[in-house]
C-alpha cells in the first residue's frame, strides 16, 4: 500500500486570556522552520480564543513566520478594555442590567451576559483578513481553517469551516460540520464564554461558546483531512502530573464562587480535550496490536500521531501575580466572588487579558515549545536544531 502523505493539523483549544500561551509556542515554532519553509500546518482547528488564532494563523498562512509576528503583536497588546468594557460605567451599567433582567425578569429581553463584550467585534474586524483566507487557499498554503461554536437551541457543537475543493460536510452525534465563508461573526459566538458573554446570532439561531459540549475537539481536524495532529493545550495543571488527592492537605473552606466558576470554565474548556487526546492515544495502541491482515481502517482505528504541548507551570498562579494589572473596576466586580484571591484565580486566568499576564504565557509557550525541539522536528519532518 502506497504510504499516506502527512497532513498536520492544529489543535488550538479554548480558554479566553489563556489563549496567549498558544501564540508563545507558536513563536517557537516559525522560529526553529527552515528558512523558506511553508505553512506547517495546512489544517487549523480553533475554539473559543482558539478560534480567534486559529483564524489569523490561517489569513496569513502565506507566510507563516510573517502571520505568527502578527498574532504575537496582537497579544502583547491586548487590554482588557479591547475585549469588555472595564470602565466604571461600562461594569455597573452591565451588572446592573444582568441582575434586574437575568435574575429579577425586568425589563426588555436582552442576551444573558455578565460584562459587556461588545469592544471584542471592533477588536475582531481590526484584525481578521478575510481575503487572506481565500489567498492561502488558492496557493495551497491552506487546506482548511474551521471554528466550532455551541448553539443553545440545536445543543450541537457546529463547526464552521472553509477550505479547498470539496470538503464533505459531517453529522454525528451533538456534532456538526458545516461549510461556510468565514466572519467575525464566527469568531464572535466560538469565543462567548458562556454567562459572561453575550450569545451571538448566526442565521437563526444563537451560538455560544464552542467548548461547551464539545466532546470530540480534535475529529473536525480529521474529518478536515488531517492524519496527524499537533494540540497546543491551555491546560492550568502541567502535563502529566498527577497528583493523588489523598495525599495532599486542605484548607477546610467553603469553596468562593469564583473557586467553583474556575472549574466550571476548566471542565469546559480543558477536560474534553485532555480525554479525546487520552481516547486517540488509546486508539493508536489499539491500531498497533491488530495482525497485519486486518487493516486499522477497516475498523475505524487508522492510527493518527499526535503530539501535545501543554503548559509546564500552573497558569492559575501565574494569573495571581498579575492580578494588580487588572482595571481597579473589574477587580472589585471579581474581588466579591472571590477571583481576586488565590483560591479563585481559575476565573482571573480566563479574563486576565492585560500586556503582563499575557507576554508571560507567551514567553512560557515559547520556552515549552523550544524544550520539546527535537520532537518538533520528527513530527513536522525537519530537523530541529
Amino acid at each position: 500500500m502506497t504510504p499516506v502523505a502527512p497532513v498536520t493539523g492544529l489543535i488550538l483549544s479554548g480558554g479566553g486570556a489563556r489563549a496567549a500561551y498558544q501564540v508563545g509556542v507558536l513563536a517557537a515554532i516559525a522560529e526553529l522552520l527552515p528558512e523558506g519553509a511553508q505553512n506547517p500546518f495546512p489544517v487549523i482547528v480553533g475554539t473559543s480564543a482558539g478560534a480567534i488564532n486559529a483564524v489569523s494563523l490561517a489569513s496569513g498562512a502565506s507566510d507563516f513566520k510573517t502571520s505568527v509576528e502578527r498574532l504575537t503583536a496582537f497579544w502583547q497588546a491586548i487590554r482588557s478594555r479591547h475585549v469588555m468594557r472595564s470602565d466604571w460605567s461600562g461594569v455597573v451599567r452591565q451588572a446592573t442590567r444582568f441582575i434586574s433582567h437575568s435574575l429579577l425578569g425586568l425589563g426588555a429581553k436582552l442576551p444573558v451576559a455578565l460584562v459587556d463584550s461588545s469592544p471584542l467585534r471592533e477588536l475582531l474586524q481590526a484584525q481578521f483578513q478575510p481575503c487572506g483566507i481565500e489567498q492561502a487557499i488558492a496557493g495551497q498554503q491552506l487546506r482548511a481553517v474551521a471554528v466550532t461554536a455551541f448553539g443553545y437551541e440545536s445543543g450541537h457543537a457546529m463547526t464552521f469551516y472553509q477550505g479547498a475543493g470539496a470538503i464533505a460536510a459531517w453529522l454525528r452525534h451533538r456534532r456538526v460540520g458545516v461549510p461556510t465563508r468565514l466572519s467575525v461573526e464566527h469568531l464572535l459566538a466560538s469565543s462567548a464564554i458562556p454567562l459572561l458573554f453575550a450569545p451571538v446570532k448566526i442565521g437563526q439561531e444563537y451560538f455560544g461558546d464552542g467548548a461547551v459540549r464539545q466532546s470530540a475537539p480534535i475529529s473536525p481536524a480529521l474529518h478536515l483531512g488531517a492524519n496527524r495532529v499537533l494540540v497546543i493545550g491551555v491546560s492550568g495543571n502541567p502535563r502529566g502530573l498527577v497528583q493523588n488527592p489523598l495525599e495532599r492537605s486542605y484548607t477546610g473552606q467553603q469553596p468562593t464562587l469564583a473557586q467553583i466558576g474556575g472549574h466550571l470554565l476548566n471542565s469546559t474548556f480543558i477536560d474534553s480535550l485532555e480525554s479525546d487526546i487520552e481516547l486517540l492515544e488509546r486508539l493508536n495502541g489499539f491500531s498497533h496490536l491488530l495482525p497485519d491482515d486486518v487493516p486499522a481502517h477497516a475498523l475505524g482505528a487508522t492510527p493518527v500521531d499526535v503530539l501535545v504541548i501543554s503548559p509546564s507551570q500552573p497558569i492559575d498562579e501565574i494569573a495571581a501575580r498579575h492580578r494588580q494589572e487588572l482595571p481597579r473596576a473589574l477587580r472589585l466586580f471579581l474581588r466579591g466572588p472571590g477571583a481576586t484571591k488565590t483560591s479563585g484565580a481559575g476565573v482571573l486566568s480566563y479574563l486576565l487579558f492585560e500586556a503582563g499576564y499575557c507576554s508571560e504565557l507567551i514567553e512560557l509557550g515559547r520556552q515549552d515549545a523550544l524544550a520539546q525541539r527535537e520532537a518538533l522536528g520528527r513530527f513536522l519532518g525537519w530537523a530541529g536544531s
